[in-house]
């Protein structure tokens, strides 16, 4: 590589890192950041958006919703935070003690497990998500089990046929379920061939299914089809355009709108 290349290289990382951190940024700000002219960041704003890592904006630009380029789990976390934590307050009064349950790796479902570690009840939980499974380290009332399998360090997840095998021996009460996206063809879709087939499987195994999804998820895209959305409830938030609630209606799914107002 040469060392041109490996500079823009480097630009092309300083200015993804930097739109992860901060969110929707200015062309200016973005220059000021990697210490690069304006002409520069905008043909390389013109190279990332071409690989659907963002999305060009009047003035600036931001991380690409519903992209097939993940966005680290870290960063990700942080996103549309008001809206996971509405969701998953109204997930917890779901839940019900002395039962088994299913919570995958997704960042919204970290929230739920959150309130679930400060208000503890006598739960079975089992995940496949490491980050969900150390929020339980030391919580009375609770059996935690981590799924084996193969490590998927972009969600901090474990996938692949041991995961899945071992799915085939369990039966859950409840399974709450995150998306990367929810396409307009009435669809769950994540990002990564393992864990959509994972996710199926879970699905498969849980009586009472919740798929965990804030409003910026629906009209997205990714690549690899879960399932029907109206294989579970869905729970998202008031944020959730007009249009959404009405195609939700039209696909015959049952959602519970999660109102925001009430984490303000």
């Amino acid at each position: 590589m040469s060392q041109a290349v490996g500079v823009k290289v480097d630009r092309l990382d300083a200015i993804r890192s930097h739109l992860y951190a901060n969110g929707f940024s200015t062309i200016q700000a973005l220059a000021d950041a990697i210490g690069a002219s304006l002409a520069t960041v905008r043909r390389d704003l013109q190279i990332l958006e071409q690989e659907g890592a963002i999305d060009r904006v009047h003035g600036g630009a931001r991380i690409a919703e519903g992209s097939s380029v993940e966005v680290a789990f870290q960063e990700r976390e942080k996103r549309h935070l008001s809206a996971k934590r509405a969701i998953a307050t109204t997930a917890y009064d779901l839940l019900h003690p002395r039962t088994a349950i299913f919570l995958d790796a997704g960042t919204t479902v970290l929230q739920l497990a959150r309130l679930v570690r400060i208000n503890p009840m006598p739960l079975r939980i089992f995940t496949n998500g490491l980050t969900v499974a150390q929020e339980f380290l030391n919580i009375p009332n609770l059996e935690v089990v981590l799924l084996g399998g193969q490590l998927r360090s972009e969600n901090a997840s474990l996938v692949g046929p041991q995961a899945e095998a071992m799915l085939e021996t369990l039966w859950f009460d409840q399974l709450f379920l995150g998306a990367s996206a929810i396409s307009s063809d009435g669809a769950i879709y994540s990002v990564d061939s393992a864990e959509a087939s994972l996710n199926r499987r879970m699905l498969a195994r849980s009586a009472n299914r919740f798929v965990l999804a804030d409003s910026s998820k629906f009209g997205t895209t990714a690549t690899y089809k879960v399932a029907p959305l109206d294989t579970a409830k869905v729970i998202t938030d008031s944020g959730l355009s007009r249009h959404w609630r009405e195609e939700l209606v039209n696909f015959g799914v049952n959602a519970t709108i999660a109102d925001l107002r009430a984490k303000e």
